[in-house]
């Protein structure tokens, strides 16, 4: 826990919270397995409180749509007074502003100097947007972006104008309604949300950025979302968005890679770098068959995946 009582929290004014301010800034992220990106109120105190336990790969602060217009501040103080007293977490810290005219850029400018890892701003439509948070956000921190309009979905690839922009967050439920889609076709194997998740997937990756895929939000049906993510899995996704720490164990336990996986890949690699160091860049195994640079990067991208 950050805090032992939060009972001074609840009754600070708005006006008193900067008087509480730490000073502590919790260390860059090292890099790590993604396969849960958690998102939390910052309105729940208690569930802020515990963000320094908690075993999601990623934690994102939503400072939008899930917030009344009356407490976004609130929930912006909240969100500060809490990282600036966070001093460890395991997992990496991402703050989800409201769109960059929006209020988002002042989010930004106010929440550079606290301890987080990543800026995620919503309802992105063109690079005009994502230049503006570039300006705004520290070097050292990532920029990440929802995926919830069409204009985006279409030129995904085009909007990665810079390194710092990592990570794209698909939000079919936005999507669809850009769209002008029902939300009721969201049913695994359903043609179309095969062809959003694999156009998704395929552009993110083909512009660098990490997918993530949707948040399923019925959080107390943890077998339907248990099959979205084995069947997200087999797509090739290796992150889902997560609704509380039920979804997040169970992403968690889908996405990690067994240890044999692990050993076949490391294995690969040596057999493959002490080979082609002889000049010889195809060869049979005893163990694996044939191994050549197609399955050298297959090895690489399996190892990539834990670092």
């Amino acid at each position: 826990m950050i805090f032992k009582d939060l009972d001074f929290i609840e009754e600070l004014s708005l006006e008193a919270y900067k008087e509480h301010f730490g000073t502590v800034g919790k260390p860059k992220q090292s890099t790590g397995p993604i396969r849960s990106n958690m998102m939390l109120n910052p309105l729940n105190l208690k569930h802020l409180n515990r963000i320094d336990e908690s075993l999601a790969d990623m934690i994102t602060l939503n400072l939008e749509d899930a917030i009344a217009p009356s407490r976004k501040k609130e929930a912006l103080y909240n969100i500060a007074l809490f990282l600036s007293h966070l001093e460890q977490s395991r997992s990496f810290i991402i703050v989800r502003t409201n769109p960059i005219n929006e209020g988002g850029d002042e989010e930004i400018a106010f929440l550079n100097d606290f301890g987080f890892d990543a800026i995620r701003i919503p309802k992105v439509t063109n690079q005009t947007e994502i230049a503006r948070a570039l300006t705004l956000l520290s070097p050292e921190k990532e920029l990440h972006i929802s995926l919830e309009t069409k204009e985006s979905f279409q030129s995904l690839p085009q909007l990665r104008i810079d390194e710092q922009l990592t990570t794209a967050n698909l939000g079919i439920l936005d999507l669809l309604s850009s769209l002008g889609l029902p939300q009721s076709i969201v049913e695994i194997g359903n043609p179309t949300i095969d062809y959003i998740l694999g156009k998704f997937l395929i552009d993110a990756r083909s512009a660098g950025l990490l997918p993530i895929s949707f948040m399923f939000q019925d959080y107390k049906d943890t077998e339907t979302f248990r099959q979205w993510c084995e069947y997200e899995k087999s797509m090739g996704f290796t992150t889902k968005a997560c609704m509380g720490p039920a979804q997040v164990e169970i992403a968690n336990e889908i996405f990690d890679t067994d240890s044999d996986t692990i050993k076949r890949a490391k294995e690969i690699k040596e057999l493959f770098e002490s080979h082609s160091a002889k000049g010889i860049h195809g060869f049979m195994s005893e163990h694996y068959g044939f191994i050549d640079e197609p399955i050298y990067r297959d090895a690489m991208i399996v190892l990539k995946n834990q670092i």
